[in-house]
C-alpha cells in the first residue's frame, strides 16, 4: 500500500490540473495546493489519516477565503463625478421611478426629494446612484 504522502502529493496535483480543465475560481487549485502541504506535513508532524484531512481541511478553507481577499476584481468606481447631468425621458412622479438619458443610454431614476416630480424633458443633476437607479435633482432647484 502506498504511504499516505504519495496519495497527498497525487491528489495535490489532481486537483491543481482540475483548475485547468474545469475552472472553479482557483478553489480546486487552493485545495491542491493545501494537499501538498498536508503531504509534506505528514512526513513530519501528522502521523494519523485523521489529522492530515483535518489539516487539509483547514489550510484548503484559509487558502481559499485568504486568497479571494486577492483574487477579487477592484470594483470601478462609478464615473459619475465626470459627467453629472442628464435629461429625464419621463416624467419623475414624487416618490416614483422614471427615466433619464445619462451618457446616451436611458437610465430608471428617481428624485432624490421625494415629494417632488419632474417633468419630461428637464435638465437634472445626479446626485448619487443606487444600484442601476441615478437619484437626480431638478437643475432649476439646485440654480436658484
Amino acid at each position: 500500500m502506498p504511504s499516505y504522502t504519495v496519495i497527498w502529493l497525487l491528489a495535490g496535483a489532481v486537483l491543481c490540473l482540475m483548475e485547468l480543465f474545469l475552472p472553479s475560481a482557483f478553489v480546486a487549485f487552493m485545495m491542491g495546493i493545501s494537499a501538498f502541504v498536508v503531504a509534506l506535513l505528514s512526513q513530519f508532524i501528522l502521523p494519523t489519516v485523521w489529522l492530515q484531512v483535518v489539516a487539509w481541511l483547514l489550510i484548503s478553507t484559509l487558502l481559499v477565503v485568504g486568497s479571494r481577499k486577492f483574487l477579487q476584481p477592484r470594483r470601478r468606481k462609478s464615473n459619475i463625478q465626470d459627467a453629472i447631468t442628464a435629461e429625464t425621458l419621463t416624467e419623475i412622479p414624487a416618490g416614483k421611478i422614471g427615466r433619464v438619458l445619462y451618457e446616451g443610454n436611458s437610465w430608471q431614476a428617481r428624485c432624490d426629494d421625494d415629494k417632488l416630480s419632474v417633468a419630461p424633458h428637464q435638465r437634472v443633476y445626479i446626485v448619487r446612484r443606487e444600484g442601476t437607479t441615478l437619484i437626480v435633482m431638478p437643475e432649476h432647484l439646485l440654480h436658484s
